[in-house]
């Protein structure tokens, strides 16, 4: 039995919730089509795209950790390239939010679309060069990675059903009305 296999039954959780949440996003984005937003592309990319990103990291990383690996290496080094990549993302994003006009983020935009996930990519690839010695702690920096992306969707997904539901519906409602 490796280090991985007493992880299986949490990435089978965690990997259905992300996969679940990501076709729940495409129903949500289908049924706010309607609603006319300027400059929807920029915010679509500044705001939703990281949102399924995240959501597929969380897939992927449970693919990749439930596969029956003889060794933790091989795995480390794919995780440890997607914490890489996503690390990038995170600071792709933070460009994407300031140069988007379709909203003003706020702090919180900043903190669930740009720190937070730079913040658990960084774990993630952290936790890659610490498997070589430390497998069993790097494994639960992989974990709380994986989390923190689970919840930085759901979070990030209800912020923008709820922006769109309330805010820009109400706007496009009284625009009518005039």
């Amino acid at each position: 039995m490796t280090v991985l296999a007493a992880w299986e039954n949490f990435y089978v959780i965690v990997g259905s919730s992300a996969g679940a949440l990501i076709g729940l996003q495409f129903v949500v984005i289908t049924l706010i089509s309607e609603l006319p937003i300027a400059g929807v592309a920029q915010a679509s990319s500044a705001f939703g795209t990281p949102t399924i990103v995240h959501f597929g990291a969380v897939l992927l990383l449970s693919l990749l950790l439930s596969a029956p690996w003889h060794a933790i290496g091989a795995v480390a080094v794919l995780w440890g390239l997607l914490g890489l990549i996503g690390v990038v993302y995170a600071v792709i994003v933070a460009r994407r939010m300031r140069l988007q006009t379709a909203y003003q983020p706020e702090l919180e935009d900043w903190l669930f679309h740009v720190l937070l996930p730079f913040a658990a990519y960084v774990v993630l690839a952290a936790s890659a060069y610490a498997a070589r010695s430390h497998a069993s702690g790097a494994l639960f920096g992989v974990g709380s990675s994986v989390l923190l992306l689970l919840f930085i969707g759901i979070h990030n997904a209800w912020d923008s059903v709820t922006y769109h539901v309330f805010v820009r519906r109400a706007k496009h409602e009284a625009g009518q009305h005039r």
